[in-house]
């Protein structure tokens, strides 16, 4: 009768399955990121982890306004400042997922405007996507106007691109703060690493990140439509179609 591996024995196959199963988690699936910075307050705080969802992108979902999300820098910014290295143990930690890599540069806002749409900010007025206002007061930090000191607009965001603002808006180097760079403040989809979903940790600060309702208002997604040209509005009918079904279809999810 054959005698069964002792654990010790197997420990190291158990280990590497696991290292395995972590890596493809943290490549296709999900990873921890942590914030940097205070410009996406109340909603996220410095220090927190949050668990970004990356498996969506794989299927050609496209960010969606309202959502936070991760996304690399652009080019320009940053800081173009070094980093300082990590010990064996962040190293570890950044290989399963559990720590962003110290040579990643990655920010973390909440997209307000997607390809197609219009977005403007008059001083002391709201931010506007195709004309219609947003109520913002449920998740920008208080004390702050909707887009502070810095009108901008009216842009139009190019298809494939989405323009981003901070929650913090007096903290926020965001879209507002480099439209004189190639992508006028807009960062392109193929930049975002994920949607975050969930704050998970510290514990006591658990908690998801749904899209703020006034992002679902009436009428948001027809302004567009009708902001759009002739010919090229019936070029985009059907995918227009497709899209506004699986939005209206799919719940509102926790992140």
């Amino acid at each position: 009768m054959k005698k069964p591996r002792s654990f010790w024995k197997e420990l190291p196959l158990l280990i590497g399955i696991a290292l395995i199963l972590a890596l493809l988690i943290k490549t296709f699936l999900v990873q921890a990121f942590s914030i940097p910075s205070d410009s996406m307050q109340n909603t996220l705080q410095r220090g927190d982890r949050v668990l970004v969802d990356k498996l969506t992108p794989w299927f050609g979902s496209e960010p969606e306004r309202g959502e936070v999300v991760v996304f690399h820098d652009p080019g320009g910014w940053l800081e173009d400042t070094a980093t300082p290295e990590p010990n064996a143990v962040q190293k570890f930690l950044s290989f399963i997922g559990l720590m962003p890599s110290a040579e990643e540069k990655d920010l973390i806002k909440r997209v307000i405007a997607v390809g197609g749409d219009t977005v403007e900010c008059k001083k002391n007025g709201p931010v506007t996507v195709n004309g219609k206002a947003l109520d913002d007061k449920s998740f920008i930090f208080a004390g702050n106007s909707a887009c502070d000191d810095e009108p901008f607009g009216p842009i139009h965001v190019p298809e494939g691109r989405i323009w981003v603002m901070g929650d913090h808006r007096q903290n926020s180097l965001d879209s507002r703060y480099h439209q004189e760079l190639p992508g006028q403040g807009t960062v392109s989809t193929d930049e975002v690493v994920g949607r975050a979903v969930v704050v998970a940790w510290p514990v006591n600060r658990w908690a998801t990140l749904p899209v703020p309702k006034t992002f679902d208002q009436p009428g948001l997604d027809a302004a567009a439509a009708a902001a759009v040209p002739g010919t090229l509005g019936v070029t985009g009918a059907l995918p227009l179609v497709f899209w506004r079904r699986r939005r209206l279809t799919r719940g509102h999810t926790a992140g």
